[in-house]
């Protein structure tokens, strides 16, 4: 099996970006509340551009970006809902960290610079697109 060059780098970039974006989510030092409210958003709009990035190897970058915007945004207004089923899953850490606990306007700018970001980190990526890695 190759493996490619765009994966592996997307990969590594993975495994620097989750530990960053779940310490943002934990982090109580200076600035915490700005660091946990508002960066994560930063981190988690690359984090999913990374993901489809790897699990839609056909698409372009732009496409993955406007459509990990629009979930997030979708994501954003479910907090607006309160269901048990929601509350479920709101109930633990890693839930809260996917689809949050309440709506607030003022995150939408940093998921947009959190998808310049993401758009920007894939494009560099992309680069390295089908290349296998030598053997």
């Amino acid at each position: 099996m190759k493996i490619h060059k765009h994966i592996l780098i997307a990969t590594l970039v993975l495994i620097v970006l989750v530990p960053i974006g779940f310490y943002s989510k934990i982090y109580s030092g200076t600035g915490h509340e700005w660091i946990n409210n508002k960066l994560g958003g930063v981190f988690y709009e690359i984090f999913w551009c990374l993901i489809f990035f790897i699990l839609l190897p056909k698409s372009k970058p732009l496409g993955i970006v406007l459509l990990v915007f629009i979930i997030t945004c979708i994501l954003e207004f479910v907090q607006l809902l309160n269901n048990e089923f929601l509350e479920i899953i709101r109930s633990n850490f890693i839930g809260q960290t996917i689809i949050g606990n309440s709506f607030t306007w003022n995150d939408f700018p940093y998921y947009m610079i959190g998808s310049a970001l993401g758009y920007f980190i894939l494009r560099v990526i992309e680069k390295y697109k089908l290349q296998p890695i030598d053997e």
